[in-house]
């Protein structure tokens, strides 16, 4: 236990933090677990659309240091690897 103000202080803020790291950690996990469903359909626009907001999710993510920005660039090549392509045929 803290034993200082400031350690106290120190103690409130980081429970704080947790929280807030921890509940936008798991909405962009959820994000991410949306796009793989939808990548492992056929409807490309629904993948699209769901890869547009994985991507702003990420970039935002890093943006506040809840990950990392390498990490982040990372996470996003490999679900531009999962888009499904377009068949042959249709314009994109």
């Amino acid at each position: 236990m803290p034993n200082s103000l400031s350690a106290k202080k120190s103690l409130r803020q980081n429970q704080k933090r947790r929280l807030r790291n921890r509940s936008a950690r798991s909405s962009l996990r959820s994000v991410l677990k949306k796009f793989r469903e939808v990548a492992a359909g056929d409807d490309a626009e629904a993948a699209q659309a769901a890869f547009r907001l994985a991507v702003q999710r990420l970039d935002k993510a890093a943006s506040k240091g809840l990950i990392h920005k390498n990490t982040a660039a990372r996470t996003k090549s490999r679900l531009s690897k999962r888009m499904p392509r377009p068949a042959a045929g249709e314009s994109t």
